[in-house]
């Protein structure tokens, strides 16, 4: 749970870097392969990850810039990549400009829950890095390359001269 503005800050942080080297390995020509019928696209899962950011924090009552949640998925991985980037950085200054440590503990309507600032920006977080996990399996479907983001990759542990583990 975020119980401080400046815990969400190193955390956010980490994490917009972990998703933008993700983004840059995706491609516009893989955005729309579709790998199974109940499985989302590439572009789908980037786009549902960017516009959750201001969807989220607006029902909070922050307006950070970025795509309005009903927008259409961009036709690039690079307008993506870009309204992410936006979208991110701009709830970081948002938060720190709007709220205190003190007001993480406010509670708004989510979803039909009360949750907490602190609980939003947690949430925001773990649906971040959910949706960013699903993103690097289709990414491994369509044979695109994977960075590594808490560890090596496959091919990474190649890179450093080492074996990969067993898989």
């Amino acid at each position: 749970m975020i119980r401080s503005i400046v815990d969400f800050e190193r955390m956010w942080a980490t994490e917009i870097e972990a998703t933008q080297k993700i983004l840059k390995h995706v491609t516009t020509a893989s955005l729309t392969q579709v790998v199974h019928k109940d499985v989302r696209t590439l572009g789908r899962l980037a786009w549902h990850i960017t516009t959750s950011i201001t969807e989220m924090a607006e029902r909070t009552g922050i307006h950070p810039a970025g795509p309005a949640h009903d927008a259409p998925i961009p036709a690039t991985a690079k307008e993506i990549f870009d309204a992410y980037s936006t979208a991110a950085i701009s709830l970081l200054e948002q938060v720190k400009k709007n709220w205190t440590d003190e007001t993480l503990a406010v509670t708004d309507d989510m979803y039909g829950e009360k949750w907490t600032r602190g609980q939003t920006l947690t949430v925001l977080i773990t649906h971040q890095i959910h949706h960013r996990a699903q993103m690097t399996v289709v990414m491994r479907l369509v044979g695109l390359s994977i960075p590594g983001i808490y560890g090596p990759t496959q091919q990474e542990w190649a890179a450093y001269g080492m074996q990969a583990p067993a898989v």
